[in-house]
């Protein structure tokens, strides 16, 4: 391994679907509601466009608000892009702090309002690329994410792990070459990490 990618929400931060969950239930919108609404139509939806630059915070809200009444449910979008904002798993980054000293690490990261906030400045120093899909202009999993990775980095993907909390952002990675671990318990994650890179990471 000369690599290692890292996943943001839901991987270095805990899981924003648990900050969907928590609207939900506030909101009286049925469980997984919010999933969903984003599983549907994935690459052209609200969700999507607002990941690759494609429309503004305030265009965003009104197409996603009517793609959720369109699906029988009522939410504010605001409310739900103002819950994503997990709180940071120190195990994690540690381990992409002990990756850092030897290998080159990267963030491959969908989002839509930049990475630049303080809660993140001390995880940013850790990684040699950051590439963020609304800066970009492609987004996981667009198989063009993953090969601007590679070339930003300067390894092959044979080279490199992916690590992600899902299978559908895996998926295109593997199939490059890529070894790839989905994170779903951070400890197990970290782990199976160890034993690629062959070092202790915690």
């Amino acid at each position: 391994m000369k690599a290692v990618l890292w996943d943001f929400g839901g991987v270095i931060t805990a899981s924003p679907f648990e900050a969907f969950a928590a609207y939900e239930r506030r909101s009286g919108l049925e469980t997984g509601f919010i999933r969903k609404l984003n599983a549907t139509n994935p690459d052209s939806n609200a969700w999507a466009r607002l990941e690759r630059g494609e429309v503004s915070l305030e265009e965003f809200g009104l197409i996603f608000e009517n793609e959720a009444e369109a699906a029988g449910g009522r939410l504010d979008a605001r409310e739900v892009l103002d819950a994503l904002n997990g709180q940071i798993r120190p195990a994690m980054v540690e381990a992409v702090r002990r990756c850092h000293e030897r290998l080159r690490t990267g963030l491959l990261t969908n989002n839509f309002g930049g990475f630049d906030s303080t809660t993140t400045s001390s995880v940013k120093e850790h990684f040699d690329v950051i590439i963020e899909s609304s800066k970009v202009g492609v987004r996981k999993p667009e198989v063009a994410f993953y090969q601007m990775a590679c070339e930003q980095i300067g390894v092959e993907a044979s080279e490199a792990v992916f690590l992600d909390d899902l299978g559908v952002n895996l998926k295109p990675a593997r199939a490059m070459g890529m070894s790839t671990i989905k994170v779903t318990d951070p400890d197990a994650a970290i782990a199976e990490l160890e034993v690629l890179v062959g070092f202790g990471l915690r």
